[in-house]
Order: structure tokens, then C-alpha cells, then sequence
């Protein structure tokens, strides 16, 4: 089988390549880049023009939501979702039911990907049994069972001495810590970011340092046992100074930031729309600002979705009912595409980077480029494609999106996943 890719702009941070050329796959592998590759008929061919070429894309912080919340996703319909947001590979957090804290389980997660058939669908081992934060998960035999990483997200391991057992199993194992930063002490019963807007609003703020507090204690305990930590979500100023900090002493630490956490505001919440309650919350204006300029510096080590589909019920109700979390997978893309790159706050190199070689490097994984012989998964974006986000076309279950209705400029043209066509224009293939 072969499939010719030609005449895009091929961006491939990891091999330095930012140039108009082709792309020929041969057996699900790239068999050869380079300029006016000959077409030999016995090809199908793909007209680039005026496209975005780029090895495809990683969300390492997705909830799948399989097993056990089925109502709300299933890794079927989040494979569809991510194919049509332009991701190849999606790395699926633990907190299912029951959780991925052993072997069986995570086995059954990268089974049903396989069975998809669609994108990669890697599972990440929970830290703690049942994300209780006690005892530790049984993390060699989840490492035998294909989790690339650890993390209880969505629960904080509040116990020092549990995440400096954690961090040291873990660094054992050559295997990542993803860690959800959050003091629940100072964060409980919050809705939304503590400020002046909670103040107007009249909702149960969440400080900064509910984040940041936590932030320290992990990058101290990475820095103690030397483990790597890989800390979710970051949202706000200080976090990112503590992050830096850490990196320049030569700790093992990175981090990720959401599409949401980089484009609203917690002025969003005004109009009470559940959709706008996420934890970590919208914060303010200076630490959306901040964020911004970590991901053009390249403090910020990847982009992540966090998609978080819920079901009608879990969202539409008052506002402090409301379950956390946005459906983001498949507007990732574009609302990056649209806010940051078109406005000139994100060169698109760095943007790819942040969507490829970062989340590979986090990994420690051979993804994210389009080395010759390597997997052929490619992401082309076609940067002018203009779309309203309809949230009724989602291929995920989840609804769930702030920016519904929005007007975006830039989105997923085709997915390629193996060498084969999993999406385009939006449309399963």
C-alpha cells in the first residue's frame, strides 16, 4: 500500500524540517521525504497544496472515560473525536471505573484501541489504588501491561510520603509521574478561580495557590529522587515560575497546558455556562497572559487537551452541581490555530513542536516525527479552513465546549494514522 503526500508546507520539528515537499508512505511506514517525489501510479496521491504537513498529533492527557463511564465516552467514540481533531495518538488517564491501577485493566484499554482501530490509545496507570491516595497501584505490572505513565488525575496524591514512594517506583521504571496539582485543603468546594470575578459572580473561589503550593512539594520530591515529573494542566504565574526554577537546577520536570487555560478567561464565567467549569479553573487574565508567554518561550513543554466529556445531566444543572471538565479534542486544533498562531502570539513551528516532539519527549517515546521508517501518522491542517463549532456534530459524547458557536480559523484537514486515512474534513473516512 502506498499513499503519496504532496505539495504541502512539511513541518517536522524533530528533523528540523520546515519546508514544501512530499511525503511517500509505503506499508504504514514513511518511506521518503523530500521534493517532487515521482508518482508512479500505483499510489494514491493527496493534493497538500496550501496545507500544513505534520507528523501527527499527541494528546498525552485525555479521559476516555472506558471502563465504566461508557455514558459519558467510550474509547471507541474518543477515537472518532480525536481522528477528527487530528490526533494519531491519545494517552487515556486512569480514572475510570474500575480504575487502570492494574494489569487486566490496562490491557483491556489498549485492546479496545487496537479494536478501534482509528488512532494509538495508550493507557496511563493510576498512582494510588482506586485514586485514593494510600497505597501504591501495582506499577510494574502496569508498565508490563503498556501504561506509559503513572498519575491519579483528577485526585491530587495529598500525602508527601506516598508521592515520594510514587516518584521512586516510578523513576525505576523509567516511567513519567503525571501529577495533578491541587491542595485540596485550600481548593475544596471552589467553583472557579478566586478573585475578582468570584468576588462578582458570587461563587466559591479556587486561589492560585491551591496549584502552586502542590506544584512545589512534587518538583521538590522530583528533584529528591531524581524521578521524572511531568505536571498537568499548569494555569497559573506562579506555577510556571516554580517549573522554571525547577528545570534550570536540572530536575526531570515538564509540564503541559490546556487550549482552554491558554484562550479564556475567568470573566467566562459570567454567563454561569457549566462549560466553563474546569479544574484547574479559567484563571485571570495576568495568568492566561503568562501562559502565553511560556508556550512561545518554550517553558511549556506540550499542548493537552484534557478532554473531559460528561453527559447532559452532569452539566445542565446550577452552576455549583455542575461536574468539572470541557470536551476538547476536537477543537483543540483550531482554537490554537485561531487565538494564538493567526494572531501572532505562536509561531506554527513551535506550535507543532508543542503538539509533537514535546508530548513525545515527555514519553520518552519514538513519536512525533516523520523520520524514514518510522510510523506514518500525519496531521495536515489546512491553516485557512473556517468552521463554527457545533457541538452537535461532535464525534464525542461529550458536549461540553465553551467555545460553541465560536468561529475559528484554521482546522484538521486530514488524519492519517498508519499509513491509512482515518479523517477528513471533518468527516470519518
Amino acid at each position: 500500500m502506498k499513499l503519496l503526500v504532496k505539495g504541502g508546507r512539511v513541518i517536522d520539528p524533530g528533523n528540523n524540517i520546515d519546508e514544501i515537499c512530499d511525503v511517500l508512505i509505503i506499508n504504514s511506514k514513511i518511506a521518503a521525504i523530500g521534493r517532487d517525489l515521482p508518482i508512479t501510479g500505483d499510489e494514491d496521491v493527496v493534493d497538500a497544496g496550501g496545507k500544513i504537513v505534520c507528523p501527527g498529533f499527541i494528546d498525552i492527557h485525555a479521559h476516555f472515560r472506558d471502563p465504566g463511564y461508557e455514558y459519558k465516552e467510550d474509547i471507541i467514540t474518543g477515537s472518532k473525536a480525536a481522528a477528527v481533531g487530528g490526533f494519531t495518538t491519545v494517552c487515556c488517564m486512569p480514572n475510570t471505573d474500575p480504575v487502570i491501577h492494574n494489569g487486566p485493566v490496562a490491557s483491556y484499554v489498549r485492546r479496545k484501541g487496537e479494536e478501534a482501530g482509528l488512532v494509538n490509545v495508550l493507557p496511563i496507570g493510576s498512582i494510588t489504588r482506586n485514586l485514593e491516595g494510600e497505597e501504591l497501584s501495582e506499577m510494574a505490572e502496569l508498565a508490563e501491561a503498556g501504561c506509559i505513565a503513572f498519575s491519579d488525575d483528577g485526585n491530587p496524591v495529598m500525602r508527601s510520603d506516598v508521592m515520594r514512594h510514587a516518584l521512586e517506583y516510578a523513576g525505576m521504571l523509567n516511567l513519567p509521574i503525571f501529577s495533578h496539582c491541587e491542595d485540596l485543603n485550600l481548593s475544596r468546594d471552589g467553583q472557579m478561580h478566586e478573585g475578582y470575578y468570584s468576588t462578582l459572580y458570587g461563587l466559591q473561589g479556587i486561589p492560585a495557590e491551591a496549584e502552586e503550593i502542590m506544584t512545589a512539594r512534587d518538583v521538590e520530591l522530583a528533584s529528591l529522587t531524581g524521578a521524572r515529573l511531568h505536571v498537568c494542566h499548569v494555569s497559573t504565574r506562579g506555577a510556571l515560575h516554580i517549573i522554571e526554577e525547577a528545570k534550570s537546577s536540572g530536575a526531570h520536570v515538564t509540564c503541559e497546558v490546556t487550549p482552554h487555560h491558554l484562550t479564556l478567561t475567568d470573566e467566562a464565567v459570567g454567563s454561569y455556562d457549566t462549560d466553563t467549569k474546569v479544574n484547574p479553573p479559567l484563571r485571570s487574565e495576568d495568568h492566561v497572559n503568562a501562559l502565553v508567554k511560556a508556550v512561545s518561550s518554550g517553558l511549556i513543554d506540550c499542548i493537552a487537551t484534557d478532554h473531559a466529556p460528561h453527559n447532559v445531566e452532569s452539566k445542565d444543572c446550577e452552576y455549583a452541581k455542575a461536574s468539572f471538565g470541557i470536551s476538547g479534542i476536537e477543537t483543540a486544533v483550531p482554537v490554537i490555530m485561531d487565538r494564538l498562531v493567526h494572531t501572532g502570539l505562536l509561531d506554527i513551528v513551535e506550535m507543532v513542536r508543542l503538539f509533537t516532539l514535546g508530548p513525545s519527549r515527555v514519553l520518552g517515546l519514538c513519536l512525533g516525527t516523520l523520520t524514514p521508517e518510522s510510523k506514518a501518522d500525519i496531521t495536515i491542517i489546512d491553516p485557512d479552513a473556517i468552521g463554527r463549532v457545533d457541538p452537535a456534530a461532535f464525534h464525542s459524547k461529550g458536549k461540553n465546549t465553551p467555545f460553541k458557536g465560536m468561529e475559528l480559523r484554521g482546522w484538521p484537514w486530514m488524519t492519517i494514522s498508519g499509513g491509512k486515512i482515518v479523517a477528513r474534513e471533518g468527516r470519518l473516512v
